[in-house]
């Protein structure tokens, strides 16, 4: 007994390798498609410091935080990416986590006079002016005056310290980050 395909049956295999032969290699393969190239795996990763301090400078504080944790998962837990994340947490209004993450950075490495400076610029915002003036004046002696956003910091601190009537507004306003790594641009003014 022979079997006979009528065309109702080859239609819909006749459609099926129609549309096969209309495939142009997958998604994006056209210089001019609208989606997304696919990722290239073999290219070499931007490191996720980088990243973090781009975001930090746009403001995107939240991207900046996880840009710094992948770049502590990849380097581990070093004083500039503790640092990072602490500044990121400071934008974010976070004090407490800074504060903590910038003690950290400072028993990974006490010689960074900018980890110091914004230690003190915490501890400011906290209301703890005593010990923030001693944190910049560690800063100023290790940093030999050369920057000026933390001489300018001990000196508003000193001011608040010698004047509790002084205007608290008016010395939050001034305060100045120092942003870590090879960028040294200042994030000026407490978020």
């Amino acid at each position: 007994m022979t079997r006979h395909l009528g065309t109702g049956s080859l239609a819909p295999l006749l459609f099926i390798l129609t549309l096969a032969a209309c495939d142009t290699g997958g998604l994006g393969a056209s210089k001019d498609s609208p989606f997304a190239p696919d990722i290239d795996t073999r290219a070499e990763a931007v490191d996720p410091l980088l990243v973090g301090h781009r975001l930090m400078e746009a403001r995107e504080y939240e991207l900046a935080l996880k840009s710094y944790t992948r770049a502590a998962g990849q380097q581990g837990f070093t004083a500039e990416v503790l640092a990072s994340l602490a500044t990121a947490n400071i934008g974010l209004g976070r004090l407490g986590q800074a504060e903590t993450q910038l003690r950290q950075a400072i028993e990974a490495d006490e010689t960074r006079p900018e980890i110091w400076n914004n230690l003190g610029v915490v501890l400011m915002e906290r209301g703890e002016t005593a010990e923030a003036a001693q944190i910049f004046r560690k800063a100023y002696a290790m940093d030999n005056g050369q920057s000026d956003s933390v001489r300018d910091n001990l000196r508003l601190a000193l001011a608040k310290l010698e004047n509790s009537a002084y205007d608290g507004e008016q010395l939050d306003q001034e305060f100045k980050l120092v942003r870590l790594g090879n960028g040294g641009y200042l994030l000026t003014g407490a978020p």
